[in-house]
């Protein structure tokens, strides 16, 4: 199935978190600042959301973001604001992007980073640790059109192949978290 998403409005404001090699925080700056052709390291996080059927949320991404419009990723990622904890930031994100609350987070890739340059020349650059989780019973997806144009839930066997094959057909970050949480346990599904 896939859905076309409904407006609502950015956080353009927001900061992001700087953090030196280690992920150690060092300091804040406005999020549209940093990501340009020299995106100083910075604290992000991805999530995958399951259905309980062994089916995987993917989002399709805006024609209108700045990084990998139209590309296909995860369910949902973003960036911590300064002094909120990264699960409340996931949370937060899933409502934001996609109308969606979720059960129980795990961690399940908490050293993933990544660093990788868009086609228009801006640059990646994150701590970016991986969240599993599942939807609530009954919740419905509203997605914010400013960051989701497409969605559909794929079974999970059938995305790892594809990423796979054809790993150019994903974001970057989503290319390499694939394969990595292909090879632990799938139960959040």
């Amino acid at each position: 199935m896939v859905a076309t998403a409904t407006p609502s409005p950015l956080h353009a404001a927001d900061e992001v978190v700087l953090v030196d090699a280690d992920g150690t925080p060092v300091g804040s700056a406005p999020r549209l600042s940093v990501h340009d052709e020299q995106t100083p390291l910075h604290l992000a996080f991805s999530s995958y959301v399951g259905d309980g059927e062994g089916r995987v949320l993917l989002t399709r991404r805006a024609l209108d973001k700045r990084t990998w419009p139209g590309v296909w990723t995860n369910t949902c990622c973003g960036h911590p604001r300064p002094g909120e904890p990264l699960e409340d930031a996931v949370r937060r994100r899933m409502v934001d992007e996609l109308g969606l609350e979720v059960g129980e987070l795990t961690c399940t890739l908490p050293d993933f980073a990544y660093r990788a340059t868009d086609a228009s020349g801006v640059v990646e650059n994150e701590v970016c640790p991986v969240f599993t989780a599942r939807t609530h019973p009954g919740s419905t997806l509203s997605p914010n059109a400013s960051e989701v144009m497409e969605w559909r839930w794929v079974e999970w066997g059938s995305l790892a192949q594809a990423v796979r094959a054809t790993p150019f057909a994903f974001s970057p970050w989503a290319a390499l978290q694939v394969p990595q949480l292909d090879e632990r346990t799938t139960a959040w599904l």
